[in-house]
């Protein structure tokens, strides 16, 4: 009976991450539509994935400078930092969940702040609207705004 007992609360603790990840309106891969928006050429893919509790975030494409990039974050929407590996430019990233369809973001390198923004997901899930500003690398001012459609 115990062992039934334990095997229930943890089918039942699984359940509960798989739904409290599947309400992540973000997980997937996203490509930029160009034509929606304001952005210089080379940008990124991006793929959300679960990982554990976390979430994962993988982008691949070019800096403000036209250099190819590819980074990784591993982390949690609680608006804690944690790392960014690949990235010289970057030290950490923080995720900031405002409700189902928006998050906040800031980017650092070191102790300062040199992007932030908020993702939006479309109701429908199928896009998302990205709007961030900034400090490039060579410390110009940097805003775009980047539509990404779900693929």
């Amino acid at each position: 009976m115990k062992a039934r007992m334990i095997a229930v609360c943890m089918g039942l603790c699984f359940a509960g991450a798989v739904v409290c990840l599947a309400a992540d309106m973000n997980l997937g891969s996203w490509k930029l539509n160009e034509a929606k928006s304001k952005f210089g050429p080379g940008a990124p893919k991006i793929t959300y994935e679960a990982a554990g509790d976390s979430v994962k975030v993988t982008i691949d494409g070019a800096s403000f400078d036209g250099k190819p990039t590819h980074n990784q974050w591993t982390g949690k929407y609680d608006g804690k930092d944690y790392p960014v590996t690949g990235d010289a430019n970057q030290s950490s990233r923080a995720y900031t969940k405002v409700n189902d369809h928006t998050v906040k973001f800031t980017i650092k390198s070191g102790d300062k702040v040199v992007l932030d923004g908020t993702i939006v997901v479309a109701a429908d899930g199928k896009s998302r609207t990205v709007t961030a500003s900034g400090t490039s690398a060579d410390g110009k001012k940097v805003s775009y705004t980047a539509v990404y459609d779900k693929q």
